[in-house]
C-alpha cells in the first residue's frame, strides 16, 4: 500500500525521483547505508536540504548512522509508485515529441510512453520508435484503450488549448505541457509546463548575476 503522505512543499516533491534515482545506485553499489553527506556529494545538493525534505516523511534515518540505503529505497519506491505502471500518451510528434518517442524514459522502467498522435499519421496508425501513432481524431477512444492518466503535450502553440479542450472531457489526471500557454483546464487535471525558453533566459539571468553583488 502507498503510504500516506502529509502536504509537502513542490520543491521537495520534485526532488523524491532524484532521490530514488540516487538510493538505486548507491544500492547497485553495494552500499548498506548512506549519510545526507554522502547523498549531498553525489547530488549536488546541500544537505541541510536533504534532511529538511527527507523531515516531512517522519524519522528516516538515525542520528550518527544516516540512512538505511535499502529501506529508504523501498521507501522512496512506494512513494512514488514505482511499483505501479503509468502508461503515458503524446501528443504532437515533431521534433520534441519525435525526441520523446526515442528516449521513452529509458531510466523509469514503470513508465512509458505507449501511444501518440499527430496530424499526419494515419487514422489506422502507424509505428515511430515502435510506437503506434495515431491520428488525433481517434485521440479520445486510443486514451480510453490504454488507460492513459498523464498526456506530454509538444503540439504547436496555437492547437495547445483545443487539445486540452478535448483532453479535459476524458479521465486523464495530468499533463506535461511544453508550450509556452498556460492551459485552462478544470481542477480535476493537474498540468506542469515547462517553457524551455523561460529556463533558459533564467538561466542566463542566474549566471550573468550571480555574482555582481
Amino acid at each position: 500500500m502507498k503510504p500516506e503522505l502529509p502536504r509537502i512543499p513542490q520543491a521537495t516533491t520534485k526532488r523524491l525521483p532524484l532521490y530514488y534515482r540516487f538510493l538505486q545506485s548507491f544500492h547497485n553499489a553495494g552500499h548498506k547505508r548512506v549519510s545526507s553527506q554522502e547523498l549531498s556529494d553525489a547530488m549536488k545538493i546541500d544537505s541541510a536540504t536533504i534532511r529538511r525534505d527527507f523531515s516531512h516523511f517522519g524519522a528516516l534515518g538515525k542520528k550518527g548512522y544516516g540512512y538505511d540505503v535499502a529501506n529508504l529505497l523501498q521507501f522512496f519506491r512506494k512513494t512514488l509508485d514505482q511499483d505501479e505502471a503509468a502508461n503515458v500518451a503524446l501528443i504532437g510528434v515533431g521534433s520534441l515529441g519525435t525526441a520523446f518517442l526515442k528516449y521513452n524514459f529509458q531510466k523509469n522502467h514503470n513508465t512509458k510512453i505507449v501511444v501518440a498522435f499527430d496530424t499526419k499519421a494515419p487514422i489506422e496508425g502507424m509505428m515511430v520508435s515502435d510506437i503506434p501513432v495515431y491520428h488525433p481524431s481517434v485521440m479520445e477512444t486510443k486514451l480510453e484503450e490504454h488507460g492513459i492518466e498523464l498526456v506530454i503535450c509538444t503540439v504547436p502553440s496555437r492547437s495547445a488549448q483545443e487539445v486540452a479542450d478535448r483532453l479535459a472531457k476524458t479521465n486523464i489526471k495530468g499533463i506535461l505541457n511544453f508550450t509556452p500557454i498556460r492551459l485552462t483546464v478544470p481542477d480535476t487535471i493537474r498540468v506542469h509546463t515547462i517553457d524551455l525558453s523561460v529556463e533558459v533566459q533564467t538561466l542566463i539571468y542566474l549566471i550573468r548575476n550571480e555574482y555582481s553583488e
